[in-house]
């Protein structure tokens, strides 16, 4: 049985800190929100992910959706990765791992298995792509593409 929030579900709520303040997801309602959880900062996939957002920024400016990326280290480690890069995707901090394991993607040696979760405007997850290995990651226009397979907001 699969854990975690299945398409058609509910998303948890959470509330977190990150690189552009504090994030509540049942504030982001009337809204798309991409949920991006990955391994962590400066690691060599995470890097290559999170850059290739930043360096298809037209892509991520169209996908109407408010979009962050969570895992477990601090927010200090958050802020020096986004500094480092140049980053543009907002940085959640998960220190305890609770909402990786709301969503059920923490995982015991990565600490947060690299995911892609689509909430609706109403909170209802309508996308989940939970990787096996790690080693991809959804690009801008995969993202864009799941966004644009959603039906229309009511």
């Amino acid at each position: 049985m699969a854990k975690g929030p299945q398409v058609g579900e509910q998303a948890p709520d959470f509330e977190l800190q990150g690189t552009a303040g504090p994030f509540r997801l049942s504030e982001q309602h009337g809204r798309r929100v991409v949920l991006l959880f990955y391994p962590g900062d400066n690691t060599p996939v995470c890097t290559k992910q999170f850059c290739s957002y930043r360096d298809s920024s037209e892509t991520m400016s169209e996908l109407e959706a408010v979009v962050v990326g969570i895992s477990h280290q601090d927010l200090e480690s958050h802020q020096a990765f986004t500094a480092q890069y140049g980053l543009t995707v907002p940085l959640l901090a998960d220190a305890d791992k609770r909402v990786a394991k709301l969503y059920g993607v923490a995982a015991p040696v990565l600490g947060t298995r690299r995911a892609a979760f689509i909430v609706d405007e109403q909170g209802i997850v309508r996308y989940r792509h939970v990787h096996a290995l790690g080693v991809d990651y959804q690009h801008a226009d995969d993202l864009q593409q799941a966004l644009a397979s959603l039906p229309a907001a009511a």
